[in-house]
């Protein structure tokens, strides 16, 4: 009998001590209805409450929910992957503008040596004559020093 009396004593003190160390969790649904729970709410930020004296601690507030964590993670990725592409894109008129310079700057080249300049026009080759090879180098030269020159950084 004793041991049964000694049994009893015990759960009877242990059992409010397993009961206290349960979470419980305080929240706010989106029509304004508080509700209490002994799991954190999924998708809403919620405080945990200390049942004996009925506060609510300020650090579960500050801790966002994880589908607010992933959200933002996902954010932030997508905004790396934006950068990269970003970066790819600039790369890729970098070497265009080398290109044009380049090619610009080599057939000025050919028009500067004051060589008869042959063109195909309807399937027949054909000399420029001077006033089209100054239209042509006129076009060059813009070519030339739109590719050629440093790239603003504004």
């Amino acid at each position: 009998m004793n041991r049964k009396i000694l049994m009893l004593t015990l759960l009877i003190a242990v059992a409010p001590g397993m009961a206290m160390s349960a979470s419980v969790y305080k929240w706010t649904d989106e029509n304004g209805i508080t509700h209490f729970g002994d799991r954190q709410p999924v998708g809403s930020n919620s405080e945990t409450v200390n049942v004996r004296s009925g506060t609510s601690s300020s650090a579960a507030t500050n801790r966002p929910s994880p589908q607010k964590r992933l959200g933002e993670f996902q954010e932030q990725q997508q905004k790396e992957a934006d950068r990269e592409k970003e970066t790819a894109v600039e790369a890729a008129r970098r070497k265009q503008r080398v290109a044009n310079c380049e090619s610009a700057r080599s057939n000025l080249k050919v028009i500067d040596s004051n060589a008869r300049i042959r063109i195909e026009e309807n399937g027949e080759m054909r000399y420029l004559d001077p006033e089209e090879i100054a239209e042509q180098r006129e076009k060059l030269e813009e070519i030339a020093a739109e590719n050629c020159e440093p790239e603003d950084q504004s």
